[in-house]
């Protein structure tokens, strides 16, 4: 109570000064956290501090819904004391937009495990979009509007205000005298001061010119900031907004992977049955992106099975597959939506391996070496999981976990593993490297509590 009394007593202008640095220091702890989770290649560096610090950014988030309904009460004030003030009552139109579209858009990604996919990757986008926009608006905020260059704009004010009065016009001549003089003067010489008259305005006119050094320094600190960030704004924007698969086949271009013969797709693959994956993959590993060649590619099965088996790729290419098209969720929010797969049913490698009654847990490892995941029996049974080959009828390149990565649609795809070569049948649970760290055992798509 006493904290409440003490900040209603302080004037109005402390408070929204207040309110205005913790919106500052927040905005800058939310870029910092936001930046480091969004960089895929430390996510293995990070480890189990990715999940302390995605809490963290979620509390700080929450933190600036609070702060807004701290300045709400004092909204009506400040707009009226702005009143006369264009630039700056739409500086306040756009930040309480741009802060009200990161709120609503953030707490949909933060409860994204009760909200449709759809919802979830329209969220998403709108939170990107809003970073990539706010966050440059805001350093150039901050810069455009430091002491230094208020400073500035004080001493060239004072500067004005201390220039001589401009020189007046002389007195016209009396009509006797002026008829005289303008009889006078030769044709050169009339050209001369016209010339003189046109050269005095052009000096005249670029000492009253508009931009002063304040406006010069905002304006190279504006290009600045375009020069640095709008590539990576235009191949985001060309990214995010194409839902065409373009962007799997620039992966597929640059594949690192050297697996011949490539796999022939079944008839349903090639004619993409599922229209083609709406949606882009964002990057994720935690390990530098493996590349594989079929020389020595191998894939096994083992542990508590019959008939433990290891394959190479042509012989791995001779197994039964099969088509299906599923949605792809990322415990991020992201979805990609109709993804034609192609590959070996789970199901079919395991009855082939003849699991034995001990068995109850399905491993899986990933040919990075480092990431690991598992499924109940009982989970691993679905109809749908799919130890894939093929995207769209295509081979799936390495960005994207190929050559073979397993799809299991029901699940967050945190327990798709990539680059997937041997499965092992095990009596005890395992915990994966996600799960170890934080995640859900149970990844079910909705239900997740990661």
């Amino acid at each position: 109570m006493d904290g409440k009394r003490s900040w209603l007593k302080q004037s109005f202008g402390k408070r929204l000064n207040a309110i205005h640095s913790w919106n500052a220091w927040i905005l800058v702890a939310l870029t910092v956290t936001g930046i480091v989770l969004s960089i895929g290649a430390i996510r293995g560096d990070l480890g189990g501090f990715r999940v302390t610090l995605k809490q963290l950014h979620i509390y700080i988030g929450l933190a600036s819904i609070l702060l807004m309904l701290l300045y709400a009460p004092m909204l009506r004030k400040h707009w009226r004391q702005i009143r006369a003030r264009r630039g700056q009552r739409a500086n306040l139109v756009f930040v309480l937009a741009l802060l009200a579209g990161w709120a609503a858009s953030g707490i949909i990604l933060w409860q994204f495990r009760h909200m449709p996919p759809g919802l979830n990757n329209t969220a998403l986008l709108v939170h990107d979009l809003l970073t990539w926009v706010g966050v440059p608006y805001a350093v150039y905020h901050a810069i455009s509007r430091s002491r230094w260059l208020k400073r500035q704009a004080r001493l060239e004010r004072a500067a004005a205000a201390n220039r001589p009065p401009a020189a007046q016009p002389a007195p016209a001549a009396e009509p006797a005298a002026a008829a005289s003089a303008a009889a006078v003067p030769t044709p050169a010489a009339a050209d001369e001061a016209a010339e003189r008259t046109a050269a005095q305005a052009l000096i005249a006119a670029l000492k009253q010119s508009p931009i002063t050094r304040g406006s010069f320094l905002r304006l190279v600190a504006g290009a600045l900031l375009v020069i640095a960030v709008g590539p990576a704004f235009y191949r985001w924007v060309k990214g995010a907004f194409d839902t065409g698969g373009s962007q799997t086949a620039e992966y597929l271009a640059s594949d690192g992977n050297k697996m011949l013969p490539p796999p022939s797709p079944l008839p349903d693959s090639a004619a993409v049955v599922g229209g083609g994956a709406q949606g882009n993959f964002r990057i994720y590993t935690v390990t530098e992106i493996p590349v594989f060649s079929s020389d020595t590619w191998q894939f096994a099965i083992s542990g508590l099975v019959e008939r433990p088996a290891t394959w190479t790729w042509e012989q791995f290419l001779a197994l039964k597959r099969t088509v299906q098209v599923s949605d792809f969720h990322c415990v991020t929010g992201w979805s990609i939506y109709n993804c034609t797969w192609e590959g070996i049913p789970l199901k079919q490698l395991l009855a082939a391996a003849g699991v034995k009654p001990s068995a109850k847990f399905v491993k899986f490892y990933s040919g990075d070496k480092v990431y690991t995941d598992a499924l109940s029996l009982d989970q691993a049974g679905m109809d749908d999981i799919l130890v894939a080959m093929l995207l769209d009828g295509k081979p799936i390149p390495n960005q994207l976990g190929g050559p073979v990565r397993l799809i299991v649609p029901k699940m967050y795809a945190y327990k798709s593993v990539k680059w997937l070569q041997a499965i092992e049948l095990i009596d005890k649970e395992h915990m994966g490297y996600w799960e170890v760290r934080g995640y859900d055992n149970d990844a079910w798509v909705g239900k997740s509590n990661m």
